[in-house]
């Protein structure tokens, strides 16, 4: 059994964290059972299911269990895995797969080009509640089917013509379609087990997966262990035999975890804690890359205030993100007034609200609020953490100073911030976003009417009108230049969001331990590519 997490902390100040020596490293780095790998994770999981996963953390241990058509290698590029090999027809609208032979469920089934259907089928039954199910609106029909337009699945574009091929056709060419079918939404599912065990199909004695891992435990606020698949189709090229995901959402606990040697790996940047920063600086441990991440809040619209877009404008206007950044963050991220980051080759994001104080009060009194007056209290949501905490607390300051409102902060767990989100049971809430592919639309189509991850209640017909006419061209400067133009609307026009920063990824672990990790645009990290030195 897994080593349980021993929580000692230390004191934290910069100079005594970073002065640890091989004398405090603790036994269970002696330990026979210590996993090859132990990594932070993150927060509890809120499930294992790729149908209704939506957060960064979960997906990752899902690409432990499960494995899609194609997978994102260690470098961040689209490679072969259940398909061995694809045919794109010459309009780029017909994708044809061929999957390996012989593919095996974890529990020793035959796995088929049926239970890729069958579990596409699955996201976009609307009784399933799949909140990513938008992620397969480019195959033709799909959303209409997903939206009860259409009844029958035989004319959704999904189809497998034998045992061993999946083709698919889409709606029109899409140029990001080999990553999305690495994606966690996109990963195959047992259907008999979720059949014979309902919502507990996912606990470790019953989930059985096709990916390089299987979970061999699952300790509630502690760990999750996974141990190497055998009958995953590339087992020998699966290095590290045994693996341990350390739920953990407070920065003190993650940093200790590492330099008291209980954890190898930190990968989630909000749980390296920024006072930190510039003495890790000097360490090899600390590895920064560029990746496609945008940290925004959002407004609900269908509360009042927030029903009002000036209103969104004010407090988006009265936000002073160098100070967040040069203040709380540290770790040399951008100021951001666009959602999607200037990463994407031919792509220029649209101008937003800027820092504008008077122009902040000026929309506020234009919205009924002159200096604050009859202004209601209103929440700030986030899930606990050290940096969202610090950060709304400074922009709690900044818009009493500028705005003259009162905000309050309702720091929750991460499944009751999820809940919450789902629901709209908000005034404003913390958010980010990391692409799921390297293109505009894994930003901009999360906010068009109806899609799950929009969680804002906000709808604009023009922005749907350009988003359908940017699927539907294919040419790239020009579906670039409509993408703009929603993203115009999303982030200065009406916007129901006000983006804070970008990004920069970062992560803790010794490179003379551990290689094959890097940063990549997609902040992807397959645990079956790591290996020890």
């Amino acid at each position: 059994m897994p080593v349980p997490i021993q929580k000692k902390l230390l004191s934290l100040t910069p100079l005594r964290t970073l002065a640890l020596t091989v004398s405090l490293l603790i036994s269970c780095h002696a330990d026979s059972d210590r996993a090859d790998l132990v990594f932070v994770n993150g927060p509890e999981p809120e499930s294992l299911d790729p149908a209704l996963i939506s957060g960064q953390a979960e997906g990752r241990l899902a690409y432990c269990l499960f494995e899609g058509l194609t997978r994102l290698n260690a470098g961040g590029d689209v490679s072969p895995a259940a398909a061995e090999r694809w045919d794109i027809s010459p309009d780029g609208t017909m994708y044809t797969f061929h999957l390996r032979e012989n593919l095996r469920w974890s529990n020793g089934a035959p796995l088929t080009a049926h239970d890729f259907v069958r579990s596409w089928r699955r996201v976009l039954s609307p009784a399933t509640s799949a909140i990513y199910a938008d992620a397969l609106f480019v195959i033709d029909n799909a959303r209409r089917y997903h939206h009860g337009e259409l009844t029958d699945f035989n004319q959704v574009g999904i189809s497998a013509p034998d045992a061993r091929t999946v083709s698919v056709r889409l709606t029109s060419p899409t140029p990001y379609f080999l990553y999305l079918t690495s994606f966690v939404t996109y990963l195959p599912v047992p259907l008999t087990v979720i059949e014979q065990r309902g919502s507990r199909w996912i606990r470790p004695e019953n989930i059985v997966g096709n990916g390089p891992y299987v979970l061999r435990d699952w300790k509630l606020n502690d760990r999750l262990a996974f141990a190497a698949n055998p009958r995953y189709w590339d087992a020998d090229h699966v290095n590290l035999k045994r693996v341990d995901a350390l739920t953990v959402t407070n920065g003190n606990t993650a940093v200790n975890l590492y330099f008291t040697g209980q954890a190898d790996l930190i990968l989630d940047r909000g749980l390296i804690l920024p006072q930190i920063l510039s003495a890790l600086r000097q360490r090899r441990d600390l590895h920064g890359f560029d990746f496609l991440g945008t940290y925004f809040y959002r407004f609900n619209t269908t509360r009042v205030p927030f029903d009002h877009p000036l209103v969104r404008k004010a407090f988006s206007a009265a936000i002073d993100r160098r100070a967040i950044v040069g203040k709380i963050t540290l770790g040399g991220e951008q100021p951001a007034t666009a959602l999607v980051p200037n990463l994407i080759k031919g792509y220029t994001p649209a101008d937003g609200v800027e820092f504008n104080p008077d122009q902040a009060r000026a929309w506020l009194a234009e919205a009924g609020h002159p200096n604050g007056k009859n202004f209601p209290r209103v929440t700030i949501l986030y899930n606990a953490s050290q940096q969202h905490a610090g950060i709304a607390v400074e922009i709690q300051a900044m818009w009493k100073r500028i705005l003259n409102v009162s905000v309050e902060l309702r720091p929750v767990e991460w499944t009751a911030y999820l809940q919450a989100m789902d629901h709209l049971d908000y005034d404003i809430a913390r958010s980010s976003w990391v692409g799921d592919y390297p293109d505009p639309a894994t930003f901009l189509n999360c906010f068009a009417s109806g899609v799950g991850n929009n969680r804002t209640g906000w709808s604009n017909a023009d922005y749907d009108r350009l988003l359908a006419a940017a699927d539907r061209e294919s040419a790239p400067a020009k579906r670039f230049a409509l993408q703009r133009d929603a993203e115009k609307i999303l982030v200065a026009d009406n916007p129901p969001i006000a983006p804070i920063f970008h990004y920069v990824g970062m992560m803790l672990y010794d490179p003379k331990k551990f290689g094959g990790i890097h940063g990549t645009p997609l902040d992807d990290h397959p645990i079956q590519d790591i290996h020890r030195k």
